[in-house]
């Protein structure tokens, strides 16, 4: 590998406000083959680009995500929502999942890749977004594990023979309320596609159809998961509670997380 300036570069960053300058020099440098791509790395950073979008990957649950521009990028707190879901899977081991508003498809990724190891068979994987870009990102990171990634609008991407089938079900659905898109940091606001991070009035719109059409879509037992916002929690079990679910609401401080977990209302043998 070529000998750069990583201090050089961590001053440009640092003086374009990037708050993390010499975790990200170092990140830009490893991945530069010669001067001129790093020098073309560093510019796009500092143009503002997210640093996944100029890297090409995202670091998620321990994994390098591919992303590409216009495709959501998996947050760290999202990491709570996959430890509620492996939790639910290792104790009664589901045999289809879906990730649903997938983008890159982390999320299904980083499940199905944490089930690795432990007894039994992996469970088929299923994506949707209706996002053309996400879906082909998510196909790329999805492959090697076998997942099938379709494109539509929530349900209506998946194929019918999935109703009633799915054991778990991931919708990381936007939870932003459109009001509040003008406050979000200008990398998320500027460069990640308004249809990943807008959630209608309260935040909640997609989350809410989501779990309207969930109950004809899981199998006996089967469970969905979605993340929302902390000010959310009354909404979103009020939202699971009316379609049938017992809702649970797992919470991690130090992921500034929040997920409501649709349970089965009564005890089966599911999830």
């Amino acid at each position: 590998m070529p000998a750069f300036d990583i201090e050089a570069v961590t001053r440009q960053l640092r003086a374009a406000g990037c708050v993390f300058a010499e975790d990200e020099a170092r990140l830009l440098v490893h991945s530069a083959r010669s001067a001129g791509e790093l020098a073309g790395l560093v510019a796009r950073r500092v143009a503002g680009n997210p640093l996944e979008y100029v890297l090409g990957w995202a670091e998620f649950k321990g994994l390098q995500v591919g992303v590409r521009a216009g495709v959501f990028v998996p947050r760290r707190r999202s990491a709570l929502l996959v430890d509620e879901a492996l939790t639910l899977a290792r104790s009664h081991p589901p045999r289809t999942v879906v990730d649903l508003c997938c983008g890159s498809g982390a999320l299904g990724l980083a499940l199905v890749t944490g089930l690795s190891g432990h007894p039994g068979p992996l469970p088929d994987l299923y994506a949707a977004d209706i996002d053309p870009v996400a879906v082909d990102c998510a196909r790329a990171n999805l492959a090697g594990i076998g997942g099938q990634v379709y494109q539509g609008d929530l349900f209506d991407a998946l194929p019918a023979r999935l109703r009633g089938r799915i054991d778990i079900l991931l919708a990381n659905t936007p939870y932003v309320p459109s009001e509040f898109l003008a406050r979000m940091p200008p990398e998320a606001r500027d460069h990640e596609p308004a249809a990943a991070l807008d959630g209608g009035p309260d935040g909640l719109h997609l989350a809410r159809r989501t779990a309207a059409a969930a109950p004809a879509w899981l199998a006996p037992g089967g469970c969905l998961l979605i993340e929302i916002g902390a000010d959310q929690v009354p909404a979103a079990t009020a939202l699971l509670a009316g379609n049938g679910f017992r809702a649970r609401i797992a919470r991690a401080a130090e992921l500034g997380a929040t997920v409501a977990i649709g349970l089965p209302a009564t005890a089966t043998s599911g999830p």
